[in-house]
This record gives C-alpha cells, sequence and structure tokens, in this order.
C-alpha cells in the first residue's frame, strides 16, 4: 500500500509501474526464442534485440535517481541481448525491482533535478527528473507495441493488453 511517506511522484508511479510490468511480462513471455535473430526489416531490430531494450529500459529509472546526465558518446552498456525468454523475464523483474526502490526510496525534491541526455557537446533533452521516469515508461510502452506487430507477423497469438486483443477476449 503506497504511503504518504512516498513523495508524491512515487505515489503516482509505482502503481503505473507495477501495472506496466505485469503487461509487458505477458508480452515478453510470448516470445519464440527461435525466433530472436527474426527482423521484419533490414532497418527494424531484431527481435531479441527489441525484447532486450524492452527488458531493460526500466532500469533507467534507478539510473535516473543515482545521475545527472547520460552521456551517449562515452556510454557503452555492457549488457548484450538476452538469449532465453527467461533471461528476458529475468531482467524485467530485476530492472522492475530496481525501478520500485529507486521511486519508493526517493525524497520529493530527487523529482525535479535536472537531468540531461547528450551526445558529447550536443544535448538532446534536459528535463527534471520525473519527466525523465515518465518518459522511460512512455518508451517502454512503445516498444512494446513494436514487440506486439512482432507477434502477427510471426503469427504468435498477442495477449490481452489494454484491452482485448483477435487472440485473447480477456485477460487472462
Amino acid at each position: 500500500m503506497l504511503t504518504a511517506t512516498l513523495a508524491p511522484i512515487a505515489q503516482t508511479l509505482l502503481p503505473e509501474l507495477d501495472h506496466e510490468l505485469l503487461l509487458t511480462r505477458r508480452m515478453l513471455a510470448r516470445l519464440p526464442e527461435e525466433q530472436f535473430g527474426w527482423q521484419p526489416h533490414p532497418k527494424s531490430m531484431t527481435l531479441g534485440h527489441l525484447a532486450s531494450h524492452v527488458a531493460d529500459l526500466l532500469g533507467g529509472i534507478d539510473t535516473t535517481l543515482k545521475t545527472t546526465e547520460l552521456d551517449l558518446a562515452t556510454y557503452d552498456n555492457p549488457t548484450p541481448d538476452a538469449s532465453s525468454r527467461a533471461e528476458l523475464l529475468e531482467r524485467l523483474t530485476d530492472n522492475g525491482v530496481a525501478a520500485s526502490t529507486a521511486l519508493s526510496n526517493a525524497a520529493a525534491e530527487d523529482f525535479d533535478v535536472l537531468w540531461t541526455l547528450r551526445y558529447g557537446e550536443q544535448v538532446i533533452l534536459s528535463q527534471s527528473r520525473a519527466d525523465i521516469m515518465r518518459h522511460l515508461i512512455s518508451h517502454m510502452i512503445h516498444h512494446r507495441g513494436q514487440l506486439s506487430v512482432y507477434l502477427r507477423l510471426l503469427d504468435v497469438p498477442v495477449p490481452y493488453i489494454y484491452g482485448p486483443s483477435a487472440d485473447e477476449a480477456t485477460e487472462n
């Protein structure tokens, strides 16, 4: 249960985070491992890369609350793409726990701190940490939507997300 000891933005984000993690878990659980190298178009990410990105995105909430910027020119992400559904689900769980813990432990003023994404001297965006966290959740939802298209193209049943799909009339 959310308490008054949590920052107001955390009280708002935590239930949404939990809900989106549940929906994302349903999507990742459907991905066919044997198709992780598949991509619908040469300009598209492979299924495994896109799924790994989705599983890892919410880890950015913890990172955002611990830093004030990320420079993509010097950022070296050592995390390889997941090689199995089990690994994707574990990464999603771990990143979800890290995000929830960071949100729960943050003070109200932590959310107002300016956070910057840059590529060297070029500032890509500079917003409050609260806005960045909203962006991270929305970004995960966007890529989860792409995964649903990948599933359809691979003829894998698309799960119920915010409402029925052509494959599931109700939430299971």
